[in-house]
């Protein structure tokens, strides 16, 4: 049960009115609570109305050309083809013009490093659609190790009916390339939320909401079940259960050899959870407390605690990176070794073994460092050995993850050099210490690079050594060299630094009239990273205003838009103390840190209120929703998707109960009360000079759910505030798309939008 990253599970007039029971804070009036009802036939009704006036407005010729030019970008054939590893294939899920609900296929190493790989179809999707009359959008397959010596042959593929979150899971075989007939004996579970895992060829471990099984108020499984083959969900021994305000169940077997284990999670809230190991029959809870991330790897267990952790005399900061002994620690030891520490300007971001070493992905002042842990000799400034990786530069997000580190194969090459040579070779024999390794920036297209590390010299000379190779790079979709990366720092309200990360053309005029698009997230310790997207590139960068004035004596011109994206508080930049740091009655301190960059850009004279536009979706939805009712000075048009926007009733919707830790509790009074001042669907007031808005969203999002968008459209329209405008994709889940059309049109109404607000005037 190797963690590869600091998970997370699923993310995203006054008040006035009654009280609904004592202690319960009172419910404003809502006269929009007739848009909840999702499928209701009146809320799809105003739905379609909304939707054909949104695309009359948007969808015009050079809309058309728009959406073409993302849909290339996203339907390319030379993008990269991510694999991975199972046995001796590579797999690979595949989406383009001609496969829009995508093919899962696997290839050879050799095959795959030639560059034009042999892809063997395990499954196509459209024609799965087409023969159930079902539209399945693929989210993933779980292996069942095989005995040793045989291939992987059997897994479990998730399939969403809608996009949304709810999966259901099917026993596939490769070699036959189709379902095991349930009828047979083959494993189908109910369309529901939860997860599976293989405990055996004939044994699963099942936490779901299917066939009655119980759901907690997050809407998500409360047991863990073990479902022998050919058995019911309603009949499983019941092996878990967590209380029903908990926010969700979770059990998985880990099964290396040799470590092999059962564990479960009991998932408190979205920031806390307890796991527990099966030992002799009997749950052993690890014992440390429930902000402390906890994962094991073969003998070693890894924590990281969300807030200092004093063990032992010793203050562990929160964000840093644990390790101790596995045997050692359930027996009482606690003695613990420090592989990472966090200071003002660097992070742990995510973890992941190869089978010998420890990949450290951090970022320092948001840019990428990887560090190499090695167990077996003592470090300097970590209890282990560190090597820095030499591949990121600058302003770069770059991130490292093995290959198979349960591969246990001899990884010595004839000529007994190690399997770097495998790589460049086209060969991979052991991969247990193989890595890869991917590559963006925001005017970098995509690399991915494979590498092997190995233990080189003897004796206090003995040092780990990284040799690896391009293996694919992505195409360009616009044109970088015409962009310059900058990052500055905002001062927010209470003095802290806060980055962002600007694109804009390398003869950018600051003169204030540059249409700008400003992202940001700012929750959930999620953080915003460089990444390439030609969808941007062509949407926003490469575009062109219409030929104005010069600036300062310069002949007439035309400019592109300029790109920022904010790292706020309440992301994962800095660490647990970042996200924190705007946790429930401190949530202003996101809002505040996004209008100082907003400000800042101003200041600057990279763009003025009439050029600037703000972009975000699910919890960035809320970010910019608080821009438009706190900030509506700052900006002349605000694109919010999937977005929570109701504060006071998003517990009560979908998933939302889960996020009580990030936002605090309507219900309790005390807490209602910060929670009030930022709640944008309560917040709208008469009178106010509103940006323009577009407010986007999907039917089938069961993790925020469609309710919150279509209330404040229409609380917007109903109080008259002009340019208002609305569109929910009938089908898509949380991300609003379920194949790259969708995905396109998603797109390219958002940046329409707010280009012909921002740039439609002369510049």
């Amino acid at each position: 049960m190797t963690t590869t990253e600091a998970a997370h599970p699923p993310v995203p007039g006054d008040p006035s009115g009654t009280a609904t029971g004592a202690g319960t804070a009172a419910e404003p009036v809502d006269e929009n609570i007739w848009l909840e009802e999702i499928y209701g036939e009146e809320p799809l009704a105003w739905v379609r109305e909304q939707n054909a006036r949104t695309e009359d407005l948007l969808e015009d010729a050079e809309y058309a050309g728009l959406e073409g030019s993302i849909l290339e970008v996203l339907d390319s054939t030379d993008r990269i083809a991510m694999v991975g590893k199972h046995g001796e294939w590579y797999y690979n899920f595949w989406k383009d013009r001609d496969n829009p609900k995508g093919l899962w296929r696997r290839t050879s190493w050799e095959s795959y490093r030639g560059g034009s790989p042999e892809w063997d179809v395990l499954l196509d999707v459209d024609a799965l659609v087409a023969a159930e009359g079902q539209e399945w959008v693929f989210h993933g397959a779980n292996f069942l190790r095989p005995a040793d010596g045989e291939p992987h042959r059997r897994a479990l593929l998730a399939l969403s009916p809608d996009g949304g979150d709810a999966n259901r899971y099917r026993e596939f075989d490769v070699e036959s390339r189709s379902f095991v007939d349930p009828a047979a004996g083959g494993f189908d579970l109910p369309t529901a939320k939860g997860n599976a895992s293989w405990l055996d060829a004939d044994t699963l471990l099942v936490a779901t909401t299917a066939e009655g099984l119980p759901s907690t108020t997050s809407s998500y499984a409360r047991t863990g079940v073990k479902l022998p083959r050919g058995g019911s969900l309603a009949a499983a021994e019941r092996l878990f259960e967590i209380p029903e305000d908990h926010m969700m169940a979770l059990v998985a077997h880990d099964s290396t050899p040799g470590f092999e284990r059962t564990f479960a999670v009991d998932w408190i809230s979205f920031f806390e959870r307890n796991t527990s190991v099966l030992r002799d029959g009997q749950w052993v809870q690890f014992d440390v407390p429930a902000d402390v991330n906890l994962s094991s790897h073969r003998e070693w267990l890894l924590f990281r605690p969300q807030k200092d952790w004093t063990v032992n005399g010793t203050v562990y900061p929160a964000g840093s990176l644990l390790s101790a002994g596995y045997e050692d620690f359930l027996a009482g030891s606690r003695d613990l070794s420090a592989l990472f520490t966090p200071d003002a300007h660097s992070s742990l971001q995510s973890w992941s073994w190869t089978r010998d070493f420890l990949l450290l992905n951090l970022l320092r002042d948001v840019s990428s460092e990887i560090r190499v842990l090695d167990p077996q000799r003592p470090g300097t400034d970590s209890a282990w050995a560190a090597t820095v990786l030499d591949a990121c530069p600058p302003l770069h997000d770059v991130n490292a993850y093995a290959v198979d580190d349960e591969d246990d194969a001899d990884s010595t090459d004839d000529d007994g050099t190690g399997g770097d040579t495998a790589v460049s070779e086209g060969e991979a024999p052991g991969a247990g210490n193989d890595f890869w390794l991917v590559a963006t920036g925001f005017t970098t297209p995509s690399t991915l690079t494979r590498g092997t590390l190995k233990r080189e010299g003897s004796g206090a000379e003995t040092h780990v050594s990284s040799t690896h190779a391009v293996i694919r790079s992505s195409p360009s979709f616009f044109n970088e060299g015409a962009y310059e990366v900058q990052q500055h720092f905002a001062v927010s309200k209470d003095g802290t630094r806060v980055p962002y990360f600007q694109v804009a053309s390398k003869d950018l005029v600051l003169d204030g009239q540059n249409p700008t698009q400003l992202s940001g997230y700012g929750g959930f310790e999620i953080s915003r990273t460089p990444a390439y997207s030609g969808a941007v590139g062509r949407a926003w960068l490469d575009r062109r205003t219409e030929e104005s004035a010069g600036h300062d004596g310069d002949g007439p011109h035309t400019r592109g838009g300029v790109y920022v994206v904010a790292n706020i508080r309440g992301g994962g930049e800095y660490g647990p103390s970042w996200h924190r740091a705007a946790l429930q009655e401190n949530r202003h301190r996101a809002y505040e840190d996004f209008a100082a960059v907003a400000q800042d850009l101003i200041s600057r004279g990279v763009t003025s209120r009439q050029r600037l536009g703000c972009v975000g979706g699910s919890n960035g939805g809320l970010l910019v929703g608080n821009m438009l009712t706190h900030y509506p000075e700052l900006f002349g048009a605000v694109s919010c998707g999937v977005p929570l926007l109701d504060m006071r009733r998003y517990t009560k919707l979908s998933a939302g109960y889960s996020w009580i830790a990030e936002y605090g509790d309507p219900d309790v009074p005390e807490q209602w009360e910060f929670i009030k001042t930022f709640s944008p669907y309560h917040l709208l007031r008469d009178g106010v000079d509103y940006p323009e808005t577009f407010i986007w969203t999907a039917t089938s999002d069961d993790r925020v759910g469609p309710v919150q968008a279509r209330k404040m459209a229409a609380r917007m329209q109903a109080m008259g505030i002009p340019n208002v405008w609305f569109h929910e994709a009938l089908e898509g889940g949380h991300a609003g798309a379920s194949d790259n059309h969708q995905a396109a049109a998603l797109q390219s109404r958002s940046q329409h939008f707010l280009w012909r607000a921002l740039a439609g005037r002369s510049a």
